[in-house]
């Protein structure tokens, strides 16, 4: 397939958006957009946007993004109460970088996930890209843990997952998520810089 035939498909499947992917798409976008602002609204929006995702998933039988969308359900829960503590009038959290012991334990965590979801889309499912698909998500997985805690480098996190996921959910005919993944690439790239920037600001 070349360029043009690549194009032109993306553009038929982007006007055959569903309004259930229109909405998880906004909602994905405007939750990202919170995050590089650090407003907690960036999980209530969030957790439209991955409930609809879960039944997405399911249909296009992506089924270890399935189970991401689930743990950021689960996750945005978890992040809006520890963003939500207060310490003396202050938020009780800010951001920081990770430690090497931390970045040592989040290289890990990202290995075994992908180790064990590629295990089971392999063994255990119909999934015909479990290599691709554990990838995404086990990145995706270690990212939003690191957003729970406002460690920097969840912004690394996201950048590997979009970059990874724009082909991914292409090839699965979600071609407006696709293009979500590259805004959500430059929305990550720009809050890497901002986050930076406030932490270097702390710090002095």
């Amino acid at each position: 397939m070349n360029f043009t035939e690549t194009c032109s498909n993306f553009i038929e499947g982007i006007k055959g958006t569903t309004p259930l992917e229109f909405v998880a798409v906004v909602f994905g976008i405007i939750s990202v957009l919170y995050s590089r602002k650090e407003n907690i609204l960036v999980y209530p929006t969030g957790i439209v946007s991955t409930v609809l995702y879960i039944y997405l998933c399911f249909a296009g039988k992506l089924y270890a993004e399935a189970s991401v969308n689930f743990y950021y359900t689960v996750m945005s829960v978890i992040g809006w109460v520890m963003w939500s503590r207060k310490k003396d009038g202050d938020a009780a959290l800010h951001i920081t970088k990770s430690s090497r012991r931390e970045w040592a334990f989040s290289l890990l965590f990202f290995v075994g996930c992908w180790a064990i979801l590629f295990l089971v889309l392999k063994h255990f499912t119909d999934s015909i890209v479990p290599l691709a698909d554990g990838f995404a998500a086990a990145s995706a997985y270690t990212g939003m843990w690191l957003m729970a805690k406002k460690k920097l480098e969840n912004w690394i996190w996201w950048i590997i997952t979009n970059v990874a996921s724009i082909p991914l959910y292409y090839i699965k005919g979600y071609s407006f998520t696709s293009f979500q993944f590259l805004v959500l690439l430059g929305l990550a790239i720009a809050g890497l810089i901002t986050w930076s920037k406030k932490v270097k600001h702390e710090a002095n």
